[in-house]
């Protein structure tokens, strides 16, 4: 038996001198294929909202309570579900010259302060409200924009991995204050979500593009 030791020494040294020398290609990174469905919009047109615009059949309009309990901030806030991709458009909505609640932290704990609603006030919460998001975003680029019916807004790209990548206000800049952004219900990765971002921002501009205040 002595004898095979240096046989079988020889034969795995063999082995193991070919096993190092083999070309190793490394499988590229992946993600689930996601098939998008067709799109096709509806009209949003509630009786008493200030605004109307067009969103994809496949969202779900909500009303939004969450943040404010049973008395919500303002009537108007809504939110747009994407249950196939785990994700929403928060839509809120402010009367520039009237008043919003907002929770400060006090000695005593939190309390209601009253905020009257300034368009200059509004604007600089929108930029504040996309900038937080800074420390983990790479860049963030905001654009003019006017739609068709003429209504100005800045529209922001975020990128890197932040918790949100689109965002935008729309305003008249006297009346009507609409605020968008758009989240998902998972951690943020910016290479996974970069096919639905894209596909989700074409949504998000075209309801920008059909927004039209009532009055």
């Amino acid at each position: 038996m002595m004898k095979y030791v240096p046989r079988i020494f020889l034969c795995m040294t063999g082995i193991f001198l070919i096993a190092c020398n083999s070309t190793y290609t490394p499988r590229e990174k992946g993600y689930f294929r996601i098939d998008f469905p067709e799109r096709k919009y509806r009209l949003f047109d509630e009786p008493g909202y200030p605004y109307t615009f067009e969103y994809p059949v496949y969202g779900v309009i909500t009303r939004d309570s969450t943040l404010f309990d049973d008395n919500p901030d303002n009537p108007y806030w809504i939110n747009l579900d994407f249950p196939e991709f785990r994700g929403r458009v928060y839509l809120s909505y402010k009367t520039i010259g009237g008043s919003s609640v907002y929770k400060i932290k006090t000695d005593q704990g939190y309390k209601d302060s009253t905020v009257r609603n300034t368009f200059d006030g509004l604007r600089e919460e929108a930029y504040r409200m996309t900038y937080k998001h800074t420390l983990k975003a790479s860049g963030i680029v905001d654009s003019p924009l006017y739609n068709p019916q003429g209504v100005p807004g800045i529209y922001f790209k975020v990128e890197g991995n932040a918790a949100t990548a689109r965002q935008f206000y729309l305003t008249d800049s006297s009346r009507h204050f609409l605020r968008g952004a758009l989240y998902f219900d998972t951690a943020p990765n910016s290479d996974s979500l970069a096919v639905v971002n894209d596909f989700l921002q074409e949504d998000m501009l075209h309801l920008i593009q059909t927004l039209r205040w009532k009055k």
